[in-house]
This record gives C-alpha cells, sequence and structure tokens, in this order.
C-alpha cells in the first residue's frame, strides 16, 4: 500500500535538513520522484510544516545529562559530592562561580574563530571578535594597563600552552632559558629536566638552566642566579613558582635581566588573583612579559592569558628608540604556530571571571586567602611541622615531612583516603619529584566557600589526625608505597579509624555553601 504524501514527504525530510531548496537539477530533486513526490509537493510541505514535525530522527540534542547519559551524570554527582564534602587544599585549584560555568557551557562552544578579532579564518564571527576585545579590554584593566604599553593574548588554552608560546616566539628553538627548579618549587614548562631524561618539552626545544633556593632558608638564592646568568647569557628568565610560598622580588630579577640582555618573563599563574586585588607584588613595572593560567587564585574559567610589552624597550647610544616586537612574535605563536581555533567559550567565561575579579568582594576575597594562608602554617607550626621557609606571603605552604620520616606520597595517600585533597611536592633538597618529602597546600579553594581564620585551626587539626594516622599505618606496613596504601584501606583498626577521620571532616566541611551548580 502506498503511503500518504505527507507520511512519505516527512520520512524523507528526516535525513536532509529542512531548509535545503529543492530544485529539479540538484541530487535531492533527482531522488524524490523515487519516493513518488513532485519538487513541487516537497517544497510545499516543506514551507508549511512546522519545524518539530521534521526535526532528525535518532538524535537527541535537547536532553539534559541526567536523561541522556546516566553514567556520566552519576559521576558527575560524585565528583560535586566529593568536592563539598571534602577539604579541597590544592593550591591550584579553586572553586569558580555559577556565572562561569554557566558561560562554559554556552553558545561559543560552537564556533571555530581560527585567527584574531578582525582578521578570521572562518566566516560568522562578528560576536566572537566582540567577546575576544571585551576579555582583552577586561584583562588590561583589572591589572591597570595601558593599551598603548601593553597587549593581551587571551587564546591559549591553559598557562603551559601560554608559556611555550613565548618561548616559541621569542626564544625561538635551542635558545637559551633560565627558571626555578622543579624540586625548588618551579614548574614543569620551566625547563625541568634531569641528569637522565629531558622531562618537559621546554628542556627538549630549548637549552635551559635551572637556578635553585637556598637550602637551608628555602628562599631563591638571587646572587647565585646572577652568577649563572653571567655564564649562561639566557635570552629570556623566567620569573614564576608552582610552590614557593614567598613574594617573587621581580626588581632584582629585572636588575639581572638588565645586566645580562636578557627578557624577563613571570609566570604569576598562582598569584594573578592576588595582583589583581593588590595583595601581592604586580610583576608588570619590571617585567617584558607576562603568562598566567586564569582558573586558580584568579578564579575565573581555565584558560591561559600572555601579557606583553609594546612601544619603546630602549634607546641605543645614538638616541635611536628600540621598539618591542613581541605583539606579532608571541601572537603568530600562538596562531598559527601552536594551537588551532581557541575555545571562545572559555574565553567568554574568562571574561566573565575577569568582570567578578574587579570588584570590592574580590579584594576581599583574596585578602582572606593570605590570612587563610598565614593561619593554616602558624597552627601547623604550632602542631610541629616544619613549613618550609618558616611561613607564607600568598596563598600557599610547603609542609617538610622529612623530620616526621613519612614522605609525601604516604601523606597524599591518606589525606585522600579521609576526604583531603592535596599533593606531594618536593622540598628544597629532595632528590626526586617522584618520591617527595614534602606536601603542598592551598586555600583559594577553602576560602571560596567562606572560611575563615578560625576554621583553618580546625583544618590544621584535621591534617594532624591523618598524618599521625598515617604514621601508625608505616610502623605496621613498612616501607613500600603498595602495602602502605593496602593496610591504610583494608586492615584494622586503621580503616575504622580512616573511617571515623573521614566522617568528622565530612561533617565539617559539608555545611560551607559550595559554588556552582546544587547537583554537578
Amino acid at each position: 500500500m502506498a503511503l500518504p504524501t505527507n507520511v512519505r514527504v516527512s520520512l524523507f525530510c528526516g535525513k536532509v535538513c529542512r531548509v535545503i531548496a529543492i530544485k529539479k537539477g540538484n541530487r535531492i530533486g533527482r531522488l524524490l520522484p523515487k519516493i513518488g513526490l513532485s519538487t513541487t509537493s516537497a517544497s510545499r510541505f516543506l514551507a508549511t510544516t512546522p519545524m518539530a514535525a521534521n526535526k532528525p530522527v535518532d538524535i537527541k540534542m535537547t536532553g539534559c545529562v541526567q536523561d541522556e547519559d546516566p553514567e556520566v551524570y552519576e559521576l558527575l554527582k560524585q565528583e560535586k559530592r566529593r568536592q563539598r564534602c571534602g577539604l579541597e587544599l590544592i593550591a591550584s585549584e579553586n572553586f569558580t562561580s555559577k556565572a562561569v560555568l554557566q558561560t562554559v557551557g554556552s553558545s561559543p562552544h560552537n564556533k571555530y574563530s581560527e585567527g584574531y578579532p578582525g582578521a578570521r579564518y572562518y566566516g560568522g564571527n562578528e560576536v566572537i571578535d566582540k567577546i575576544e576585545r571585551l576579555c582583552q579590554k577586561r584583562a588590561l584593566e583589572l591589572f591597570k594597563l595601558d593599551p598603548q604599553q601593553w597587549g593581551v593574548n587571551v587564546q591559549p588554552y591553559s598557562g603551559s600552552p601560554a608559556n611555550f608560546a613565548v618561548y616559541t616566539g621569542v626564544v625561538e628553538p635551542h635558545g637559551r632559558i633560565m627558571g626555578l627548579d622543579l624540586p625548588d618549587g618551579g614548574h614543569l614548562t620551566h625547563g625541568f629536566y634531569t641528569a637522565m631524561k629531558k622531562v618537559s618539552a621546554t628542556s627538549m626545544f630549548f637549552e635551559s638552566m635551572p637556578y635553585k633556593v637556598n637550602p637551608l632558608t628555602g628562599y631563591i638564592d638571587y646572587d647565585a642566579l646572577l652568577q649563572s646568568a653571567r655564564l649562561f647569557k639566557p635570552r629570556l628568565i623566567i620569573a614564576g613558582v608552582t610552590c614557593y610560598s614567598r613574594n617573587l622580588d621581580y626588581a632584582r630579577f629585572r636588575a639581572i635581566g638588565d645586566e645580562v640582555g636578557a627578557y624577563i618573563m613571570a609566570d604569576m599563574a598562582h598569584v594573578a588573583g592576588l595582583v589583581a586585588a593588590d595583595e601581592a607584588p604586580s610583576p608588570f613595572e619590571y617585567c617584558d612579559i607576562v603568562t598566567t593560567t586564569t582558573h586558580k587564585t584568579l578564579r575565573a574559567a581555565r584558560g591561559g592569558m600572555i601579557f606583553y610589552r609594546k612601544g619603546v624597550r630602549s634607546v641605543d647610544k645614538a638616541g635611536k628608540e628600540i621598539l618591542y616586537d613581541l605583539e606579532k612574535r608571541i601572537n603568530e605563536a600562538v596562531f598559527p604556530g601552536l594551537q588551532g581555533g581557541p575555545h571562545d567559550n572559555a574565553i567568554a567565561a574568562i571574561a566573565v571571571g575577569l568582570k567578578q575579579a574587579a570588584t570590592e568582594d574580590f579584594k576581599e576575597y583574596a585578602k582572606q586567602i593570605k590570612a587563610n594562608a598565614v593561619a593554616l602554617a602558624e597552627a601547623l607550626t604550632n602542631l610541629g611541622y616544619k613549613i618550609v621557609t618558616g611561613g607564607t606571603d600568598n596563598h600557599m605552604l610547603l609542609m617538610d615531612l622529612s623530620p616526621k620520616k613519612l614522605t609525601g606520597s604516604k601523606a597524599e595517600k591518606v589525606f585522600e583516603f579521609v576526604s583531603i585533597a592535596a599533593n606531594k611536592n618536593t622540598v628544597p633538597g629532595d632528590k626526586s619529584a617522584l618520591n617527595p618529602s614534602g606536601v603542598r597546600f592551598g586555600t583559594p579553594a577553602l576560602t571560596s566557600r567562606g572560611m575563615k581564620e578560625e576554621h583553618m585551626k580546625m583544618v590544621a587539626e584535621f591534617i594532624h589526625k591523618a598524618l599521625e594516622l598515617g604514621q601508625e599505618v608505616q610502623a605496621t606496613s613498612g616501607p613500600k608505597l603498595v602495602d602502605y596504601d593496602r593496610v591504610l584501606k583494608q586492615e584494622e583498626p586503621f580503616k575504622s579509624k580512616a573511617d571515623a577521620l573521614r566522617e568528622e571532616i565530612e561533617d565539617f566541611a559539608s555545611p560551607f555553601p559550595m559554588p556552582g551548580f546544587e547537583d554537578i
């Protein structure tokens, strides 16, 4: 039996786009007679039938994740519970706002926009250009920068690509860089390598020499840095850290750079929010380039930014002005050098976070981050723990567990099992990043949940109880981490003690407000 015309058209149109113009000469027009339709009847049907009648079949585009993928939804709920019920003390993590999260999942996710505002390789970027320019404008305003003297690239996917783009554009392959050694608090992208292996891509493609901290004080040894720079003659010196609890002396970096003819690049990823709120020294007065992530203390969406100087760099002996050429070098290194299309949804969400960071509320938040870090360091010191450098100037602190005969890896294991999130970390003098003697703590995330100094004293008590349990476990398990993990999680009385401590911690943490969406 022949199907009615409207049914045949509907079935056909489920396989093609409703808005395609039907012409006798095209492929669709040639197919129509095979299902008993004329181009006139098909066109009339498409013009008068509601869109809902012609939606694609077997493709679910409007359902929520809980309906479309219950398995992933359950995992998202589990992660949300972990964040809400635990103590998030990883220094590089934070809880961003609901507005930022909404923007990350918004329509710019769908767009490709290779290139830069006004010079794209795709059409349809009129609004995307406005979003990116707004993000750039807010970034410069937040850090009080004159757009005639500074520019900013907001396209890097994160801090690591931002750093690599700077090296690629400014240093060029096999050029020389100097950064703080990873065991002393530097980042992988600052050129880390070992005697046996070039660990990061930075050390593979560029020649790097580390500078160090004084092993007795934990402070950067600027005199030794100067001596090394005189010999090594780097093209670029990195003033940046991933685990260093003291303010950097940017003026000293500038003086060293001037003496050896090096660019100074600040990597302020960890302290960008503090800099924006005037709670940490600004690198912009002294540096040629500043890179940052956007999601740590700055509390925006995940991404990266590169600030670069413009205008006059110096004046030669003849009085001729020498201009910076960083803008072209860096922009071309980001795209097309290292990246394709930028993540426009992230750029929009970064813009939202930058606006929030310009408020008085954010300044109070940044001030509280520091107060909480100081309070946590003091409380742990009073409990008998060694804090590297004796305290903190920023949002993080580094605990040296070598006097307790417990490794950072074992501390991290017991912390995780009782709902404390922290990370093992090298301390000055450590030989291996895989078997470090320390643990790094940070206060941005707990501060975002409204915790104050008095709560840090309780957090310190929980840390202390967990480490005491870890020492008890080690006395039974012996030195191997695999045995330690098994005894902690399976053998009594350790498992029961851990369960009780976890319940105590979660009862403490759960009532504090949690930014973002309610369930995921």
